[in-house]
């Protein structure tokens, strides 16, 4: 498996944060490297709720489908799929000082023949954090600035 993981500190409070990062659709404001983020399942975002992503990935478009797989006040993770890869995505929002840190994993393991090079795709997956952390860490400092 794959981990990509890091963490950002924010102006936004950790309420308000983990109520923008849980609703998964939001993905396409933060992360430029997933374009399309829709939300399948109508209603507040809650444990088995669907969405349909789309991202980059070394210059081909990837789908997937994910499912909220766990939900707590201030945790979020989804498992997603496709016929090469299962991805584990998690959120973990936490006060600090008068903002918050958001923590954000992405876990990923290749499916099929092409697991054998799964180490040699760590550098392309680790290429996907720093975009996806900064564009968290923005998106989040421009709502607790306007």
């Amino acid at each position: 498996m794959i981990t990509v993981t890091g963490s950002v500190e924010t102006k936004l409070s950790a309420d308000k944060a983990f109520a923008f990062m849980r609703e998964f659709e939001n993905t396409s404001t933060w992360d430029p490297n997933t374009p399309v983020m829709d939300k399948l399942t109508p209603g507040p975002v809650a444990v088995g709720h669907r969405y349909h992503a789309e991202s980059e990935f070394r210059g081909k478009r990837q789908t997937l489908e994910y499912e909220v797989i766990e939900l707590t006040e201030n945790h979020i993770k989804l498992r997603g799929e496709n016929k090469t890869v299962t991805a584990f995505d998690s959120v973990n929002v936490s006060p600090s000082g008068t903002g918050s840190l958001v923590k954000y994993t992405a876990e990923f393991s290749i499916k099929g023949p092409a697991k054998i090079i799964q180490p040699l795709l760590k550098p392309a997956f680790m290429q996907l954090r720093d975009p996806a952390l900064n564009g968290i860490r923005d998106t989040l400092n421009a709502q607790a600035a306007g």
